[in-house]
């Protein structure tokens, strides 16, 4: 009985601690940029592949996101606002309607905003 209530103990609390990195956070896209993410060789031309990058804020945090595949084009306009959850170096949302993973590549602390 005893191992029984150690093992639901264990499971109750690793869902918990699970379902607490998946909840979701409030920010906004603050700016939109292309950049440069490879290039595409076809025959003996070569063509640079640009890729879409955000800037996205919430109280405490700047996430720069980049879209995975330079074919998922489509841009969001800044000041968007979005709910979002992070998974290791995925960041996950909908907007417009629409679900969207991106990759983080970069984060920076900001100063919370005094009155």
């Amino acid at each position: 009985m005893k191992r029984q209530f150690t093992a639901l103990a264990f499971l109750v609390l690793g869902s918990s601690i699970c379902l607490a990195d998946q909840q979701a956070m409030h920010a906004t896209i603050i700016s939109q940029t292309s950049v440069s993410c490879g290039s595409k060789k076809k025959g003996k031309n070569q063509t640079d592949l640009m890729c879409q990058q955000y800037t996205v804020r919430t109280n405490t945090t700047e996430y720069q996101i980049r879209q995975q595949k330079p074919e998922d084009m489509e841009i969001l306009h800044p000041n968007t606002p979005i709910d979002f959850t992070l998974n290791k170096n995925k960041m996950k949302f909908k907007a417009n309607g629409k679900k969207y993973e991106f990759l983080v590549v970069g984060t920076s602390a900001i100063n919370p905003q005094t009155p």
